[in-house]
């Protein structure tokens, strides 16, 4: 498999609206700029990862090969957003604690939660405040009002690498965040800044907005879905040899899996085995059934991943990062389970362009348990 992810250990959102509020409990995730009592106000999300977890999927994974990794999450609602607008993401600069409130317990009952990470502070009790004036440190930055001073600090860059990420929205776009921070987990890797997280905001201009109420809510690590935000590692781990095989040629084909167990524990590696023929081989002599004949997919060809039941693309079809192999045997393609939502059914999906034509099979289906 040449996607997989691994997910938050501890995240939250902070909040201008109650500085030393924390919602690192909160099933949501928030991105948002809005007005109260003609006052501007600012949410922005951080999001931490094991570093253990990081170096795992680097060493034992994905090897000596090119990699890219950014974060996703999936929108729960959104209001009132411009046109076009940008979400940014940066390496935090500070250490930070999760906590366990929720930002609407606040709103009910008035008495902030003070466990963890807040607009203001770091760490619980409101002690560890966030550096709120400079000097911030080499390539380090924060961005605040005087009327709320804190907001998380961050990096801009390090040694020449930049370490802002940008992902831009237009109308029409789903606004679920796709955004590549693959120059920050490279120095979280090698240890060349610490790995206290990564931190997402929205543009500047409409932070403390006060012309509309610009909020985005994602869901959070403590979600009741399966949609938790995640960091996506993607890499090419093709390998093509096709040995004594035909390369497929017939658009009208039948490509099924000859080992699928049909239900796979949550850890490991699992090579899933294709068979691929014409739907309507060319008629021959021969001792032997020529629908068992087996053909190589072309080289282009890609896989992709949904969840069965709320027809969502958990692995999009990439032809950079979800190419079919091939060996002497037939076409294969490898899925770590542990990448995986546990007790969900997925459909893999195979998709091939011969002669002008796209062929898409979508005929197989599987399920991931938890295991132990």
């Amino acid at each position: 498999m040449a996607v997989y992810r691994i997910f938050p250990d501890y995240d939250a959102f902070i909040n201008t609206q109650v500085i030393t509020a924390n919602a690192g409990f909160d099933e949501m995730l928030e991105l948002a700029g809005y007005n109260l009592q003609d006052v501007g106000q600012t949410s922005r999300t951080l999001i931490h990862f094991k570093s253990s977890e990081i170096t795992n999927v680097i060493n034992n994974k994905i090897g000596d090969n090119t990699w890219s990794a950014s974060l996703d999450l999936k929108l729960a609602t959104a209001y009132e957003f411009p046109y076009t607008h940008s979400v940014y993401a940066y390496p935090i600069a500070q250490a930070w604690v999760g906590g366990v409130g929720k930002f609407a317990d606040d709103i009910t009952t008035g008495s902030a939660d003070k466990s963890g990470v807040s607009w203001r502070y770091r760490e619980p009790n409101e002690t560890a405040s966030w550096t709120i004036q400079a000097p911030y440190g080499t390539n380090i930055t924060a961005s605040f009002n005087s009327q709320y001073p804190g907001g998380g600090t961050w990096y801009t860059g390090s040694g020449g690498t930049n370490l802002e990420s940008e992902q831009e929205f237009s109308t029409g776009d789903d606004l679920d965040i796709d955004i590549n921070i693959t120059n920050a987990v490279e120095l979280h890797y090698s240890g060349t800044i610490n790995n206290y997280g990564y931190i997402l905001k929205l543009e500047d201009n409409l932070e403390f907005f006060t012309s509309a109420s610009v909020i985005a809510r994602y869901y959070s690590s403590n979600t009741n879905t399966i949609y938790p935000p995640a960091l996506k590692f993607s890499w090419n781990d093709q390998s093509y040899n096709t040995g004594s095989l035909t390369v497929l040629t017939s658009s009208e084909a039948v490509v099924e899996i000859t080992n699928n167990r049909g239900k796979y524990q949550d850890s490991g590696k699992y090579r899933f085995r294709l068979l691929a023929r014409p739907k309507n081989p060319v008629r021959t002599f021969t001792t032997g059934s020529i629908y068992k004949t087996n053909y190589a997919l072309p080289s282009g060809s890609h896989y992709g991943l949904k969840d069965e039941f709320v027809d969502d693309m958990v692995i999009p079809f990439d032809t950079g990062s979800t190419l079919i192999s091939c060996d002497s045997s037939g076409s294969f393609l490898d899925l770590y389970m542990d990448g995986l939502q546990p007790e969900r059914h997925y459909r893999l999906l195979i998709k091939t362009e011969i002669d002008g034509s796209t062929f898409i099979d979508d005929s197989n289906v599987f399920k991931v348990v938890r295991h132990g």
